[in-house]
């Protein structure tokens, strides 16, 4: 019988065509950040500065462009903006050596679990691992970097998963939903005859992703699932694990525009980033009711390109307009007194970053 960690259901939209890869994600990694690249040493020169995007969030690390931790968000929101994130505790270096002192600190703040631990220093879910128990948790802290801060966040169980792009131009009065990203698990659908792992070698996107050394599938090999039944394999939906990611900027009304708008004000002068959140249906999403899991800075992709419906050429002209204003917004910070960071201390943020992801556990 499957786990019933792998039955999913989908939040409204079918997951059918998930198999599909689009043209832009079977570009090598390196050559589709050539053209990025470019335009941000463009968009450098004509502003004067390579770093200036760093300025865009004044009070957040280098503007979340990198070397932001999640746990600086939450800490800078008010208390409209905090009641709209999942409940967590933090485990910092020296006090989460030990389960009994992670236990503790869960039962103080009313956790229970299942409980999702993730990196505070983090990317694209490197590290990120749901926790059923005390002894999975005491495995998880043992493997985890002893000099690096944590979260244990609580398990929401909603369907849908969003990353929502919001800009706020300093000049302006009000901001925008820039994107609405949909995720979509790494799942198979049964067929009532096929097994899991057939079902996963029939998707060419699972076929691309299954193989990872930092990633472990949850999933019975010889589980049968019933026609119709969707199996998900994965609690992170990265397009690094055959996750599929979807366009559904269709979904951003005035309510949650306001929603989102609410929260961002709620945050000390945050101009530009996406917000990750859960929802139980695409009408509570567009009613504004989710919750948030994490939020990023001006590093946040504009990742609603990413639908394999898009061209290339498509995916660049939506990632440039997205570079275009992030310069934008930075340079009427720094017309206010906020200074970008120097190019050294961004990159001792970004070795700093890599140098952890290479040590953080396996994600599931």
């Amino acid at each position: 019988m499957a786990n019933s960690r792998m039955a999913a259901t989908t939040a409204d939209r079918s997951p059918a065509h998930s198999e599909k890869v689009g043209a832009f994600e079977r570009l090598p990694k390196w050559l589709n950040l050539v053209p990025m690249v470019m335009q941000w040493a463009w968009l450098g020169l004509r502003h004067g500065s390579v770093t200036l995007p760093s300025s865009a969030n004044p009070h957040i690390t280098a503007g979340g462009l990198v070397g932001d931790t999640k746990s600086e968000y939450f800490e800078c929101m008010g208390p409209l903006a905090r009641a709209r994130v999942a409940p967590f505790v933090m485990l910092r270096p020296g006090n989460q050596s030990t389960s009994s002192a992670a236990l503790a600190t869960m039962h103080h703040a009313g956790l229970n679990f299942p409980v999702v631990a993730k990196p505070d220093l983090g990317w694209c879910g490197y590290g990120v691992r749901r926790i059923d128990n005390a002894q999975a948790l005491e495995a998880y802290l043992a493997a985890y970097p002893q000099d690096a801060s944590l979260m244990l966040q609580a398990y929401l169980d909603d369907p849908g998963e969003a990353g929502i792009f919001y800009v706020r131009h300093p000049q302006q009065p009000c901001g925008q939903l820039l994107g609405i990203l949909l995720r979509h698990y790494p799942q198979v659908i049964g067929d009532g005859l096929s097994s899991v792992a057939q079902l996963v070698g029939a998707d060419v996107r699972l076929r691309r992703t299954i193989r990872n050394p930092e990633h472990d599938y949850d999933y019975s090999s010889d589980y049968v699932p019933a026609v119709a039944e969707v199996v998900r394999l994965s609690l992170i939906a990265s397009t690094r694990v055959g996750g599929r990611y979807e366009d559904g900027s269709d979904c951003a009304t005035p309510e949650l525009t306001a929603a989102i708008e609410a929260i961002a004000r709620d945050m000390p002068q945050f101009h530009v980033g996406r917000f990750d959140v859960r929802y139980r249906t695409l009408q509570d999403l567009r009613c504004g009711r989710f919750t948030i899991m994490e939020v990023n800075g001006a590093g946040a992709e504009a990742v609603h390109a990413w639908d394999p419906k898009y061209s290339i050429a498509e995916v660049y002209r939506i990632v440039f307009a997205k570079q275009r204003l992030l310069f934008s917004i930075a340079a009427a910070n720094r017309a206010q007194g906020h200074r970008p960071i120097g190019m050294l201390a961004l990159a001792r943020h970004h070795l700093h970053q890599q140098r952890l992801i290479r040590q953080y556990p396996r994600s599931n």
